[in-house]
């Protein structure tokens, strides 16, 4: 792997719950930065403007084939500014390292992509904003679901999480009728699931967890197309009171709705934990979800625009050629 060239300068620009590692009080060098990063590096920068925060395990599991070479790389870039980090203080032992773009990240990907940081949506407050914000255990829990399954690919190569929408980019093509915490497409063999996905902590009553399921319905009257919606609770407690509220108004709008709860997928959300919504279902797979629903078709609005950009367009939830850089 490519040595970056020694830190001729970066700031520090934000107050942070835990301040990990100082970097040099300089000013890097950009072109001379983009000239020694990886393919997986400029992969990673892309994912976390995407998906705004990973944790070292969650991009171990995605990109590294060890946590340790993981920690070394990602210490790297952050020394040089590519990455901002932060640890949330937590009530007893200690997070794992939080990583975010950082300001030579940023300024890196506004480059590459003929814009500005401001047009990014980035600035020297926004690790703050992401260290500090009550939606923070909520977007990791999406990202921890979500980077497990795109992990799978790795011991099992007939799986695929093909696809993998953030809610920000959800809301950008469907944001009038629906706004999901994720879009993604699970493929098992020639098996493929495309749903979304709604994270449900319990901060939420329960009539506003239903008052979303008519924007499903509107959407699919709208497009013609039917992805399933895939509702992840914390708890078995919560999945069995949801699915108790939810059963009468999943039938009357003719919705794919599947549940399953924090207690059972924890590192194997692929597996046998989901439930149709309907009497008497019994928890399948993702790949049996699929056969169980025909009617399955992705949703519309994926295939590119004139308007689109190297920004807008979908990040592969795995970095290049993955596998061969696996000892690297």
């Amino acid at each position: 792997m490519p040595a970056l060239p020694r830190p001729a300068s970066v700031s520090r620009y934000v107050a942070r719950a835990v301040t990990t590692r100082p970097r040099p009080h300089h000013r890097t060098n950009v072109a001379l930065l983009a000239r020694n990063l990886t393919d997986r590096d400029l992969w990673l920068v892309h994912m976390l403007h995407e998906h705004r925060v990973l944790t070292t395990h969650q991009v171990t599991r995605l990109a590294y084939p060890s946590l340790r070479t993981a920690q070394r790389r990602l210490r790297t870039l952050h020394q040089h500014a590519v990455l901002d980090s932060f640890r949330p203080l937590t009530t007893s032992g200690s997070a794992p390292e939080h990583y975010a773009l950082g300001p030579a990240g940023a300024t890196l990907l506004a480059a590459r992509t003929g814009l500005d940081t401001t047009t990014l949506g980035w600035d020297a407050s926004a690790t703050g904003r992401i260290a500090y914000s009550p939606c923070l255990a909520h977007d990791l829990g999406v990202n921890e679901l979500l980077t497990h399954l795109a992990a799978r690919a790795h011991t099992a190569p007939t799986t695929a999480l093909r696809l993998w929408l953030s809610e920000r980019s959800a809301a950008r093509r469907w944001g009038d009728i629906i706004r999901p915490d994720a879009y993604a497409h699970w493929r098992h063999g020639d098996r493929l699931l495309p749903f979304f996905l709604e994270y449900e902590t319990g901060s939420q009553a329960l009539a506003r967890v239903e008052a979303k399921l008519p924007g499903y319905a509107a959407f699919t009257a709208t497009t013609g197309t039917r992805p399933a919606l895939l509702i992840h609770t914390r708890t078995q407690c919560r999945d069995q009171a949801l699915r108790h509220r939810l059963a009468g108004t999943v039938h009357e709008l003719d919705l794919l709705v599947a549940t399953a709860s924090a207690d059972l997928t924890t590192t194997t959300p692929w597996g046998p934990w989901w439930a149709p919504l309907h009497p008497d279902a019994h928890r399948v797979t993702l790949a049996e979800l699929a056969t169980h629903w025909p009617r399955l078709s992705p949703a519309t609005g994926l295939e590119p625009t004139d308007t689109d950009t190297a920004l807008t367009r979908p990040v592969p939830p795995l970095p290049p050629l993955a596998r061969t850089q696996a000892g690297t």
